[in-house]
């Protein structure tokens, strides 16, 4: 399954789930939503960042 993907591919996308628990934690357990909101939105970019340069590439 993860054969189609490049080894930084694979690499971003699991930075991306390690944001959104850091951004849980924050929210949950450290009672900080501001700070889990702004670490929150990371992941979105981040992937639409990847969505970009695959698209890019692949021009």
């Amino acid at each position: 399954m993860f054969s189609k993907f490049k080894v930084s591919e694979i690499l971003i996308l699991i930075i991306t789930i390690v944001l959104i628990f850091v951004s849980e934690y924050y929210f949950v357990i450290l009672d900080q939503p501001m700070r889990a909101i702004f670490i929150g939105l990371w992941p979105p970019t981040i992937l639409g960042l990847l969505i970009y340069i695959i698209l890019k590439r692949k021009q």
